[in-house]
């Protein structure tokens, strides 16, 4: 069995993005790399989540480039794919937006205050399948 591996296009990876529920917010803290997970939708080709006070909400608000990972694996069939959006995190703040985001937006499993709706727009996008054939 040989393994093929697939540059997907832009459309492709916000169809995958769409699938998502879970994805990992990469920032900087102090010059530091750091990764974490969180609950997202792809809302009108954003990709929307909730934090509390914090380091996530700290970059979203800095004006930084963030990155944004989701990716979907099979250990058995040694396949699957991952997408990355690199773009600047904003806090939404109009209330009509964060009602319609609060709708769909799938629950936290982290206990604690969630309050902050934070929304990336891609500026850039990128993602690979690996498939064994």
């Amino acid at each position: 069995m040989s393994a093929r591996l697939e540059v997907l296009s832009a459309e492709e990876c916000l169809q995958l993005l769409a699938r998502g529920v879970i994805g990992r917010v990469g920032i900087t803290v102090h010059a530091m790399p750091e990764v974490l997970p969180v609950n997202f939708r792809l809302i009108n080709g954003d990709i929307v989540f909730r934090t509390g006070d914090g380091t996530k909400l700290h970059a979203a608000t800095s004006d930084a480039p963030i990155a944004f990972e989701v990716d979907e694996s099979d250990a058995e069939t040694l396949s699957g794919w991952s997408v990355l959006a690199i773009g600047i995190a904003h806090e939404v703040t109009d209330p009509d937006q964060i009602a319609n985001a609060l709708a769909v937006l799938p629950d936290g499993w982290v206990p604690g205050e969630h309050e902050h709706l934070i929304r990336v727009t891609p500026l850039r996008l990128s993602g690979r399948r690996l498939s064994r054939e």
